[in-house]
């Protein structure tokens, strides 16, 4: 009989230090989700400016199609199309570029002029493919202005102006992520 109450004994304790384990455990993981979602709350305030790449391409509505296409490497995944005073005229993200490519659909009456818009040639130049009135967000927004308007209109790039709608930085999803990674590590 005493081993049998040695044993329950045994088990009872070991149940208990298992609950013990599992509480702790418990607590843990509710403090890192408090914590996570204290930085999440941190991330929205954080201004644009701050998260924004100040190292974008730039390019003119007349510069040649073949000069986007040489200089979108990389990283470069978007390029912002300005004025001579830097002022936002357009925008190109990869996928227009795709866009411009994309052949006919099948049974599409092609004329002539929709099958030079499908061959780049010397003429070819950043305002045929440019969207002319992007998505933008401003300079002293913050990053959750950002990120809903990134939500709302599916846009994973958002040139960011001034009051003058000057170019001064891009922000992307990445940038965000990036962000989002520092703080919650």
């Amino acid at each position: 009989m005493d081993t049998l109450n040695a044993g329950e004994k045994s088990r009872e304790a070991k149940s208990k230090k298992i609950r013990i384990i599992h509480s702790k455990r418990r607590l843990l993981q509710l403090k890192r989700k408090e914590e996570l979602s204290h930085n999440i709350r941190y991330i929205s305030k954080v201004p644009v400016r701050i998260v924004m790449d100040r190292d974008f391409l730039i390019l003119h509505p007349s510069d040649p199609l073949s000069r986007l296409v040489q200089e979108l490497r990389g990283e470069e995944s978007s390029a912002v199309v300005t004025d001579e005073e830097g002022r936002l005229m357009g925008f190109i993200t990869m996928k227009d570029l795709l866009h411009f490519f994309e052949p006919p659909r099948r049974y599409s009456i092609v004329g002539v002029g929709l099958l030079k818009k499908y061959s780049v040639n010397r003429a070819s130049n950043v305002a045929d493919i440019m969207v002319r009135r992007p998505v933008t967000i401003h300079v002293d927004e913050n990053l959750g202005r950002a990120i809903k308007v990134m939500i709302e209109t599916g846009k994973h790039h958002l040139p960011v102006v001034d009051d003058e709608n000057r170019v001064v930085g891009l922000l992307e999803v990445k940038d965000i992520i990036r962000l989002i990674r520092i703080v919650s590590s």
